[in-house]
C-alpha cells in the first residue's frame, strides 16, 4: 500500500506506549479464561487432588520403612510382608498421575480457545483501525508481536496452572506436615529458603527482563526490514542492492546477538545462585534429620519421609526460577500483543449508525475541509454533487487531492469539516460495513492476494458462481488472457500479484469490482496501466457499466472523461473549475492548458496514453 506523502512514519504499534504493568496484563487475559469457569473450577479441584496424593507418597513410604525395621515393639517386622501400604503406595502414584491428566485434560480447551479469541480479536480489530494506523505500520515486526503474543499466552497459562501453582500447593501442604509433626526447625530452614530463593529469583529476574524486552524489540526490528527487502524484491534487484540489504539485515542480527549473550550471562548468574541456596537448604534439612534419627527422636520412616519431601520439592524448585523467567518473558511478549487491542479506532461507527438506504446513490460533498495533519490542509470547501446514474470525474496535477476524495467517501478518514452524505444519509450516520459494501473501487495500485485469479476475483462476492466470476471476467476483457494460461482461473498470480503485468492486474481489479455489483463506482486512474489498444477495449466497457450506477473517475488521461456529465478540476485541494468537457475547453482556463498539452504529447507520437507526471497522483 502507498505512503501517503504527508503521513509522517511512526514506530511500531507499541512504541511510544508505557509497559503495561503484569497485573493489567493478567487482568486482560483473565476474562477469556473465565469463559470456562468450570472447567477453569475442575481443573484446579484436580491439581489439589494431584498434589495431596504426591504428597501421600512420602507418608507411605515412612510406613513401609517404619513397619519393616525391626524394633522392640516390632521384632517380626521383616518377616511380615505389608501388601496394603505396598498397595496403598501404587494407587497414589496412579491417583498423582490420573489427576494431573484430567487437570491438562480439562484445561486443554481453556487455554486453545483463549488464544484463537484474542487472535481473532486482534485481527478484527487491525481490520478496523484506520488507514492511518496502516499506511504507518510495520508488517514483519507487527505479526512478529502477534506471534510471539499468541504463543506467550498458551505458556503463561500452561507455566503457571501445572507448574507454578501446582508447586505452591505442595510446598504448602508439605509446610503443614512439617510444622505438626517435627522439630520447628524444619520449617524455618524450609521457609527460609523459599523466602530467599524467591526473592533472589524476582530480584534477578526483573533485572533480566529488560534485555528481553530489547530482544523483541530489536528481534521484530530485523524481522521487519527482511519481510520488507523481500517484499521489495524487485526494487532491490533493479539496483544491484542486494549486498546493502544483506548488510542492513545482518547489523540487525548483530545487535539482536549482543543482547542475547548480556541475556545469556545473566541467566548463569540467577542460576548459580538458585543452586547454592537450593543445596544449603537441604544441607540443612538432612542435618537436622539425621541428628534426630541418633537423638531417637525420628525414626529410620522420617528420615525417609523429609528426605522424600525434600526430593519432591527440590525439583520443581529447581525449576521454579526459570518458569518465572518464562512467565516475565510470556508477559513481556503479551504486552505487544495487548498494545495492539488498545490502539484506538480513530474511525468508528456511532452508537446509533444505520445501514445506509440506496434509493438512487446520489452523492454530496458539503463544503469539506480536510487535513491529514493538522498544519497541511488538503482539502479547501469542496463543493459538489454527483446526481445518481451519473458520472462526475476530477482532474488536476499531483497533491491536489484527487484520490483522497475516494479516501473521505469510504470513510478512510473523517472530515475537519461539512460533510459528505449518500442519498441525503451522513456518513457519520451510517454503518461502515454498508457503506463500503455499496461502494466498488478499481484503484490505480492494485494489489492481488497471494491465490487463484478465481480467488482474486471472488472476492469482489465472497461466495460467487464461477459463472459469474466468468462473466465478471468477460466485462473486463481479460477471460481470454486467463482462459490461455495453462491452469486457466487456477493459476497463481504470486505476492501482491507480481506474476501479472500491470494491465493484467489492473483488469483483475476491474473484474473484481464488477462482481461487486455496486451503487456507486470509483475509478482511481482505473485505466493507467493499460496500453491505448486495451484501454480503448475496457474503457467502452467501463462507460456501459457506469451508465446505471453513481460514478467518479479520477484521471489524468483526459480523453478517458471527455463524456463525463461533470468535470471537476482540482489545484492544491480547491475546486478551480467544474463543468463539462466542451465548457472547460470553452473556459479557456487550467482545463484547456491540460487538454492542449496532452494534444499536443499526442501530435509528438507519444500518445494520449502517455502518463503525464504533472498530472497524476492524489
Amino acid at each position: 500500500m502507498r505512503r501517503h506523502p504527508s503521513s509522517p512514519p511512526a514506530p511500531s504499534p507499541a512504541a511510544g506506549q508505557p509497559p503495561r504493568n503484569d497485573w493489567a496484563t493478567l487482568k486482560t487475559l483473565f476474562p477469556y479464561l473465565w469463559v470456562y469457569k468450570w472447567r477453569v473450577l475442575l481443573a484446579l479441584l484436580f491439581l489439589v487432588g494431584a498434589k495431596l496424593a504426591n504428597v501421600g507418597v512420602p507418608l507411605v513410604l515412612k510406613a513401609l520403612v517404619d513397619s519393616m525395621t525391626i524394633s522392640p515393639k516390632n521384632p517380626q517386622a521383616i518377616l511380615v510382608l505389608p501388601l496394603g501400604i505396598l498397595a496403598a503406595y501404587g494407587a497414589l502414584r496412579a491417583l498423582t498421575t490420573l489427576f494431573t491428566e484430567l487437570r491438562e485434560f480439562m484445561f486443554a480447551r481453556v487455554t486453545q480457545r483463549a488464544v484463537r479469541t484474542i487472535a481473532l480479536r486482534v485481527f478484527r480489530h487491525l481490520h478496523a483501525l484506520s488507514l492511518r494506523f496502516h499506511l504507518n505500520r510495520q508488517t514483519g515486526g507487527m505479526t512478529r508481536d502477534i506471534e510471539r503474543g499468541t504463543r506467550g499466552i498458551s505458556s503463561l497459562v500452561s507455566f503457571t496452572l501445572f507448574n507454578i501453582l501446582p508447586t505452591l500447593v505442595e510446598i504448602t501442604l508439605v509446610l503443614i506436615y512439617l510444622m505438626s509433626h517435627y522439630d520447628l526447625w524444619f520449617s524455618v530452614i524450609t521457609v527460609a529458603a523459599l523466602t530467599l530463593y524467591i526473592i533472589f529469583t524476582i530480584l534477578i529476574t526483573d533485572w533480566r527482563t529488560h534485555f528481553r524486552r530489547t530482544m523483541n524489540d530489536l528481534d521484530s526490528k530485523a524481522n521487519t526490514k527482511a519481510i520488507d527487502s523481500l517484499i521489495n524484491y524487485e526494487t532491490v534487484k533493479y539496483f544491484g542492492n542486494e549486498d546493502y540489504e544483506a548488510r542492513r539485515y545482518d547489523e540487525g542480527l548483530q545487535t539482536f546477538e549482543n543482547a542475547a549473550v548480556k541475556s545469556q550471562t545473566s541467566l548463569s548468574l540467577l542460576n548459580t545462585g538458585q543452586s547454592i541456596i537450593i543445596a544449603t537448604a537441604v544441607t540443612l534439612i538432612l542435618w537436622r534429620a539425621t541428628q534426630g534419627v541418633i537423638d531417637g527422636k525420628m525414626t529410620l520412616g522420617d528420615l525417609v519421609l523429609v528426605n522424600a519431601f525434600m526430593i519432591q520439592l527440590y525439583i520443581p524448585l529447581n525449576f521454579l526460577g526459570v518458569i518465572y523467567r518464562e512467565i516475565k518473558q510470556s508477559l513481556a511478549d503479551m504486552e505487544r500483543l495487548f498494545a495492539l487491542l488498545s490502539q484506538h479506532r480513530e474511525i468508528a461507527d456511532a452508537p446509533q449508525a444505520a445501514p445506509l438506504n440506496v434509493r438512487g446513490a446520489e452523492v454530496k460533498f458539503s463544503h469539506v475541509q480536510f487535513s491529514y495533519e493538522a498544519n497541511r490542509q488538503i482539502l479547501f470547501d469542496v463543493d459538489f454533487t454527483i446526481a445518481p446514474g451519473t458520472t462526475t470525474a476530477v482532474v488536476g496535477h499531483s497533491g491536489s487531492g484527487k484520490s483522497t476524495l475516494s479516501r473521505l467517501l469510504f470513510r478512510f478518514y473523517e472530515v475537519n469539516g461539512g460533510g459528505i452524505t449518500i442519498d441525503g444519509q451522513n456518513l457519520r450516520d451510517i454503518t461502515q460495513a454498508s457503506l463500503r459494501q455499496a461502494i466498488g473501487i478499481v484503484p490505480q495500485d492494485t494489489v492481488l492476494f497471494n491465490d487463484t485469479i478465481e480467488y482474486n476475483i471472488a472476492y469482489g462476492k465472497p461466495g460467487a458462481s464461477k459463472d459469474d466470476i466468468v462473466a465478471a471476467a468477460k466485462a473486463a476483457s481479460i477471460h481470454d488472457f486467463i482462459e490461455s494460461l495453462p491452469d486457466g482461473y487456477a493459476s497463481m498470480v504470486g505476492e501482491r500479484g507480481l506474476k501479472l503485468s500491470g494491465g493484467e492486474k489492473q483488469r483483475v481489479a476491474i473484474a473484481r469490482t464488477l462482481l461487486k455489483n455496486p451503487a456507486i463506482l470509483i475509478f482511481d486512474e482505473a485505466t493507467s496501466a493499460l496500453d491505448s489498444k486495451a484501454e480503448q477495449a475496457i474503457q467502452a466497457q467501463l462507460q456501459e457499466i457506469a451508465k446505471s450506477r453513481t460514478t467518479l473517475v479520477i484521471a489524468h488521461r483526459l480523453s478517458t472523461i471527455a463524456d463525463a456529465q461533470q468535470i471537476l478540476v482540482l489545484d492544491h485541494g480547491r475546486i478551480i473549475e467544474r463543468g463539462t468537457h466542451p465548457q472547460l475547453l470553452a473556459m479557456d482556463g487550467a482545463y484547456a492548458q491540460m487538454w492542449a498539452r496532452q494534444q499536443a504529447r499526442a501530435d509528438e507520437g507519444l500518445g494520449l496514453g502517455s502518463p503525464v507526471a504533472e498530472e497524476t497522483g492524489a
